[in-house]
């Protein structure tokens, strides 16, 4: 399959992406690339970036908005739902755990 180019706006100050399968680092490309199966499951439209992907400026780095506070991206998950629907967007897309993005990043200044 011939590989294809795309262009995403990434925060300054975000983490370099990891390799392919280190420890994930928040550096947000993978959701900035490409919506994940809970993306695509709820929200819309499904176009890249994922409109749940949040910059955290404490932390200099991406955050999930589905794992962080569901209910503010699924209108129809109440706020008492947060911590259920988190652990389990969480686990469907395996957040924070290692870097599954084949994408290969080339800087542009």
């Amino acid at each position: 399959m011939a590989a294809t180019e795309q262009i995403i706006k990434i925060h300054a100050q975000a983490p370099a992406k990891p390799a392919l399968g280190k420890p994930c680092n928040g550096c947000g490309v993978c959701c900035a690339a490409e919506p994940c199966p809970v993306s695509l499951a709820l929200l819309w439209p499904h176009t890249a970036p994922c409109k749940a992907l949040l910059w955290n400026d404490n932390d200099k780095r991406y955050l999930c908005g589905m794992v962080i506070e569901p209910s503010l991206f699924v209108k129809w998950c109440p706020k008492w739902m947060d911590k259920l629907a988190s652990k389990l967007f969480k686990r469907w897309i395996a957040a924070g755990t290692l870097c599954d993005s084949e994408v290969e990043v080339d800087s542009i200044e």
